[in-house]
């Protein structure tokens, strides 16, 4: 199919008609009642507060309001002109810079009470008319002004002058700066000032070398280091004992003849979809002073009581338990990547299974590998539930953020500058990982057949991924046996009478002459919780592996900094991002606070950076071959992902689809400073009937979380299905040619 050479793309032509329907038809504030509400449509054009742009410009005396017509209109100019035209890409990336910075600009500079900022009433006088925040109408105009800025850079030759690419990575880009970067310099800008919101840069470096971060001596007769070192060294921990313990799932999920290989998958990802501080509470239940671990060794072997498994080994062991999954899903995708026509190739040439697993297998897993360590490592600095729980004198980064946001101290200042200390730390494995993959090529799928069969593991690296993966696998069990066993008793730990009373306050249901009540005190959300995972699980996978296709596929100015700015939110602590929303939604251009919205787009980019690293993981062994193949053949990019790409990333899509799904429904940290009346979240419920000691009430709910997780799991991975690569199955049960060697 030969492209048009001539006027406008219908791309521009589409973006144009959409801008125009959010100036001129759509709210361009925010609706009172909420982002989904549509109570404008009867009042649309003779209602003050539901009314368009146009209508608020020239009816409502609000004529800012008017120039963004002028980037709507200004593509009309270059109708007829030839694509190739000089003119043709000014005038689109002109309209679309002014469109999209006029629209924001006026945005900030306008609020609830006037002018936001002193220097325009300075120079303009007192503004007597105040906006509220975007809504409909306004967020269409700049998001037409984004694509067609991003369709005049693809005219002018900008990757290639592919539109799709272009406008992915302009996108994606004006997402990670709106969501990421924005809220997240409101809090690091109070590092740089005191308590009176006064410019204080000596007070900052006065805080980032303060000895509590960095310090090393003796407290009480022990060593004690500073917050800094004790999350540093847990975060290689956990990342070097998550990362080994995924890869021994992954080789026994795929390379072994375990028989119960779906009932492992089950247990995998059990702890993933379990509230963190369930976790630590059972670990604290099996292993502290009173736990049932700790007096059965009393009794039996006569090892007195002690503390042992609160500060960096019961952390240590809790975040391993938590994000062991993240590691399994990751590298699964990997593991099933690598040819067994490479493996054969090596054993023909007379190498025994060992060599074969470290010269060729292991290699080819590297990606993988270095991703699931980056996550591990950087989920252990964010995370501040387990270290909450069972840090006891053991402080980190994250809960030190805490309790300087929320804390008797409140000091932000402080909490901006922790938050920085983890950032480089989280720079710093970026860039070794980077380091340690290099520039080599991974592809071990390309567009050629491949009917080889996947080659068993030798016998004793058998052994030795039986040996570590079934007794973890064990060691889970135990806890998610405590955990759903939990409920059904009294008051769990001191009195096991079994009731069904925890179960029945929580979800019960009756049935009257007017239809179903249901009159649990969870159901409300429970419903909630759902829904919004529902609804940010497939916006998440579709952000994250459209990002990992940009990074993988396509070479850019930046690309680094793009890389890096994707996996941003992973690094922060969750109540730092919640703290952040806050304070960058709260108020106009964008009122969110309150809102489900608010709680979907935390989920999206919370959660991005799993659906990125595995997307990047497994799309790192897809030859680009393929890809040319199809352009060669006349598809666009479009066809060609959703044709191509797409169905040799179901392994990736599993990953992000399950990860964001599981931890919309049991996040936490930044949810709890989120969630209103309105929209309460099941984990915010939960704790909250914890701190009030209920416990058997919060146990049952956790325990139906988790079977209604486990349902979503399995639903997942049944529609999604299996990657086929047109190779032949192991023989069940049996060895393949050179395994037993």
């Amino acid at each position: 199919m030969i492209p048009r050479q001539s006027g406008l793309d219908r791309s521009i032509v589409m973006w144009l008609a959409m801008g125009w329907l959010g100036f001129a038809g759509l709210p361009w504030y925010a609706i009172e009642d909420g982002f989904w509400s549509f109570v404008w449509l009867a009042d649309l054009f003779s209602d003050r507060d539901y009314a368009p742009g146009l209508i608020q410009a020239l009816v409502h005396e609000r004529p800012w309001l008017l120039p963004p017509a002028l980037a709507l209109l200004a593509p009309l100019a270059v109708w007829r002109r030839n694509r190739t035209d000089p003119l043709y890409a000014r005038v689109l990336i002109a309209s679309g810079v002014f469109g999209l910075a006029y629209s924001l600009a006026q945005g900030f500079a306008i609020g609830i009470s006037g002018w936001e900022y002193a220097v325009f009433e300075s120079a303009f006088g007192p503004f007597g008319q105040r906006q509220f925040g975007m809504g409909y109408g306004a967020l269409l105009v700049c998001g037409a002004s984004l694509f067609l800025l991003a369709q005049g850079l693809a005219a002018r030759g900008a990757v290639n002058g592919d539109g799709f690419v272009v406008g992915a990575v302009s996108l994606i880009v004006a997402l990670v700066a709106i969501f990421i970067f924005y809220p997240i310099l409101q809090v690091l800008a109070s590092a740089f000032q005191d308590n009176d919101y006064q410019f204080a840069p000596a007070l900052f470096l006065v805080k980032l070398f303060s000895r509590d971060i960095w310090g090393l001596g003796c407290l009480g007769g022990r060593v004690a280091c500073g917050i800094a070192w004790n999350s540093l060294l847990l975060g290689v921990l956990t990342g070097a004992s998550t990362t080994a313990l995924g890869l021994a799932f992954a080789l026994l999920a795929t390379r072994t003849g375990f028989k119960a290989k779906k009932l492992l998958r089950v247990m995998t990802v059990l702890p993933l979809i379990t509230p963190p501080f369930v976790i630590g509470l059972a670990i604290i239940l099996l292993f502290g002073v009173s736990g049932t671990l700790t007096q059965l060794m009393e009794w039996g072997l006569g090892i007195t009581p002690s503390r042992y498994i609160y500060g960096l080994p019961g952390i240590w062991l809790a975040q391993t338990l938590a994000y062991t999954p993240i590691a399994f899903l990751v590298l699964i995708g990997v593991v099933e990547g690598v040819s067994p026509s490479l493996e054969e190739a090596a054993q023909t040439l007379r190498a025994d299974g060992w060599r074969t697993f470290t010269t060729v297998s292991l290699p080819l897993m590297r990606p993988g590998i270095a991703n699931a360590f980056l996550l591990g490592f950087i989920e252990a600095l964010a995370d501040f539930g387990n270290p909450l729980v069972l840090g006891a004198e053991y402080d980190v980064l994250s809960t030190g953020i805490f309790f300087a946001i929320v804390g008797a101290q409140h000091d932000q200042g402080r909490a901006a500058v922790l938050a920085i200390v983890l950032l480089c730390f989280t720079l710093t494995a970026f860039a070794m990982q980077r380091l340690w993959l290099g520039r080599k090529s991974y592809a071990t799928v390309t567009g050629k057949g491949d009917t080889g069969i996947p080659v068993f593991l030798p016998p004793r690296l058998t052994w030795m991924v039986y040996g570590t993966a079934l007794p973890w696998a064990g060691f889970t069990a135990v806890i998610y046996s405590m955990i759903m066993f939990g409920g059904f008793f009294e008051v769990w730990g001191l009195d096991h009478s079994l009731t069904l009373r925890h179960y029945a306050d929580a979800f019960s249901v009756t049935v009257g002459p007017d239809g179903i009540y249901w009159k649990g005190a969870a159901w409300n959300s429970f419903g909630t919780t759902f829904m919004i995972a529902a609804i940010a699980a497939p916006l998440t996978a579709s952000v994250g592996l459209l990002t990992a296709y940009v990074l993988v596929r396509q070479r850019f100015t930046g690309r680094d900094v793009f890389e890096f700015g994707t996996m941003l939110s992973f690094a922060i602590p969750g109540t730092v991002i919640g703290v952040s929303y806050i304070l960058a939604f709260n108020v106009p251009p964008l009122e969110l606070t309150g809102t489900g919205v608010i709680l979907v787009i935390c989920f999206i980019f919370r959660n991005m950076p799993v659906g990125v690293r595995a997307g990047v993981a497994a799309m790192s062994q897809l030859d680009k071959s393929l890809d040319e193949a199809s352009l060669t053949l006349g598809a666009n990019t479009v066809t060609t992902v959703r044709r191509v790409i797409l169905p040799l990333l179901r392994p990736a899509i599993v990953a992000a689809l399950v990860f964001s799904f599981v931890r919309a429904m049991t996040a936490i940290s930044a949810v709890i400073f989120l969630v209103s009346a309105e929209y309460h979240m099941a984990t915010a419920y939960i704790i909250g009937r914890v701190e009030n000691g209920d416990y058997g009430l919060a146990i049952s709910y956790a325990s139906v979380l988790i079977l209604v997780m486990i349902a979503a799991v399995l639903l997942v991975q049944l529609v999604v299905g299996e990657r086929q690569l047109g190779r032949r199955r192991p023989p069940a049960g049996g060895q393949v040619a050179g395994a037993s060697v």
